[in-house]
């Protein structure tokens, strides 16, 4: 699918996920958090779910934790408008709890095509929820934290990045200086060369500058 295809292919996901009723959270949700950013980033942010900003927004990570990652991505040279962002869960549950297991296996496929149609050589989990639904392991986040793992999603091999979520950094001020340390390495892997992907055309091609998904509501 050329690059064209799979940005309109996005606005289609978009447009279903807006209406979803999947789960009971439908119920009490102000907007469908989709996502923002760039269509073809090389890297993908996942959290765990919209909070009560996000909600009111419609779009992810513009709280406090939202500044955090701003301020973190700064530090290695990017821009939320370089970066796809997205959360497991596209609507908020009420009173920020935690994401329940039929929730998240009702928005599940929602991601995985977000990751087929986004492409990213890499995924950085952001917290427990997300880390072990990607990587299919339910190792605690502050064993797996800054060690990157080669998966197989939505058919890419890609490599999946645990971090700390930056809201438990904004409760544990210590974890700050963790999450930019690993911001370093992550840094590092985003400027290794891509490897092709199986099948692939070895002549070089020019891609259309990427689109920004972040206007969407």
């Amino acid at each position: 699918m050329e690059a064209a295809e799979r940005r309109q292919a996005l606005v289609e996901l978009y447009k279903d996920v807006s209406t979803c009723t999947r789960c009971r959270l439908a119920e009490g949700r102000t907007n469908v958090v989709f996502g923002a950013g760039n269509a073809d980033a090389d890297l993908m942010f996942v959290g765990e779910a919209p909070g009560a900003e996000e909600d009111r927004q419609g779009l992810p990570f513009v709280g406090r934790a939202g500044g955090l990652l701003n301020d973190l991505l700064g530090g290695i040279g990017l821009e939320r408008g370089d970066v796809f962002i997205a959360n497991v869960l596209k609507s908020r549950p009420p009173g920020n709890r935690d994401p329940l297991p039929d929730e998240i296996q009702a928005c599940e496929p929602y991601l995985m095509r977000q990751v087929e149609l986004i492409q990213p050589r890499v995924i950085a989990t952001l917290g427990n929820f997300a880390t072990k639904l990607l990587t299919g392991s339910q190792i605690g986040i502050t064993r797996v934290r800054g060690t990157p793992q080669p998966h197989t999603l939505a058919g890419r091999s890609l490599l999946i990045f645990p971090l700390l979520h930056p809201a438990a950094a904004l409760r544990t001020p210590a974890m700050v200086e963790t999450l930019r340390s690993d911001f370093e390495t992550l840094k590092d892997l985003l400027d290794e060369p891509a490897s092709p992907e199986p099948g692939a055309e070895s002549e070089e091609e020019t891609e259309p500058e990427a689109d920004q998904l972040g206007l969407f509501g």
